[in-house]
């Protein structure tokens, strides 16, 4: 996939955001956590990734139900591999664990960031 169509495909992801990721990005937009840049829907090799501190190296994934199914679940260990390998570490959240436990969840990331 070449870069530009990469951007669009994120284009489209930041519109077509799930409930979830619209709440996580509330509280993780224009710094409001610890002064922390984050990008949402970010190209990062040949991945986009939902939420990255590029700064912190630090990567939020929100993952649906269908995350469970044995072969997405192969291919997201792949990719969350594959990053690691560039330097990032990697968060991965249920979308019901944002939705039911938001203040857990950005603790949980706060933690991350020091």
């Amino acid at each position: 996939m070449d870069r530009r169509n990469q951007k669009e495909i994120a284009r489209k992801l930041r519109r077509r955001s799930t409930e979830a990721e619209r709440l996580l990005w509330r509280h993780l937009r224009n710094r409001s956590l610890d002064d922390i840049k984050f990008r949402r829907q970010h190209p990062l090799g040949r991945y986009i990734v939902d939420f990255v501190s590029l700064e912190k190296r630090l990567i939020v994934e929100l993952d649906g139900g269908q995350h469970a199914q044995l072969s997405i679940a192969r291919d997201d260990r792949k990719r969350q591999q594959q990053l690691e390998e560039m330097g990032f570490r990697v968060l991965r959240f249920w979308d019901n664990d944002v939705l039911t436990n938001i203040e857990g969840v950005v603790e949980v990331i706060r933690n991350a960031l020091t």
